[in-house]
């Protein structure tokens, strides 16, 4: 999910995996994910159904998941972010990188100052309110690049369930910017994008029994 307030985000994801695989065992560096790395709208990988992990996490599922968080965490560093042309972003789903997986990085504050920072695989929403929510501001997306216009409908508050790199279960009760967030990330993995949710004839039709966040 792109940071439209921080601001809200090419190689294949087996080239990008098998590079840093390559590149570590001959220098012992770590490549980071820069944009480059960073699929766009109309690349297929953001339309399918991403496949589950299987748990354990392998050492490449748990490596996914490091340099998403990587790149959010980066991309949050003004300076890093300037030096390397990073976006800010507050999580990334691995199907953004090509790699049409079940994992997502987030790491952000929400508006009471809580912080979320996890590397989740097979994440999903097993409860949701029947309120509403919306970010005031619109979203955004590190996989497009043009800024669409408009409220997403998302559920108030989510409970998710997902697990850890060692395996272990985790649910997650999360509300308003921080049920947002997981919401567009997990989208992600199963081939929808923020917009798909917006009204297109109407793209500010006010959403009934809805909490505006960001205001």
């Amino acid at each position: 999910m792109y940071s439209k307030t921080i601001r809200l985000h090419s190689q294949t994801g087996k080239t990008l995996l098998d590079y840093i695989t390559l590149k570590m065992r001959l220098t012992g560096v770590k490549p980071m994910i820069t944009m480059k790395d960073i699929i766009r709208d109309g690349h297929p990988t953001l339309r399918k159904v991403a496949k589950e992990v299987p748990l354990p996490p392998s050492k490449e599922d748990i490596e996914t998941g490091k340099l998403l968080m990587e790149y959010v965490q980066n991309s949050q560093n003004e300076e890093i972010a300037a030096r390397y042309g990073l976006r800010p972003g507050v999580g990334l789903a691995a199907p953004q990188i090509n790699v049409s997986k079940r994992i997502i990085a987030v790491h952000f504050e929400d508006y009471s100052g809580k912080t979320y920072s996890h590397i989740l695989f097979n994440p999903k929403i097993i409860s949701h309110s029947v309120e509403k929510a919306y970010l005031v501001s619109g979203e955004g997306c590190l996989s497009v690049d043009e800024d669409i216009p408009g409220y997403v409908p998302r559920y108030a508050r989510i409970t998710v369930e997902a697990y850890d790199e060692e395996g272990k279960k985790l649910r997650l009760r999360l509300k308003e910017y921080a049920a947002i967030v997981f919401q567009h990330e997990i989208d992600h993995l199963n081939g929808i994008l923020f917009y798909d949710h917006i009204d297109k004839e109407n793209p500010f039709k006010p959403i009934d029994n809805a909490i505006p966040v960001g205001q």
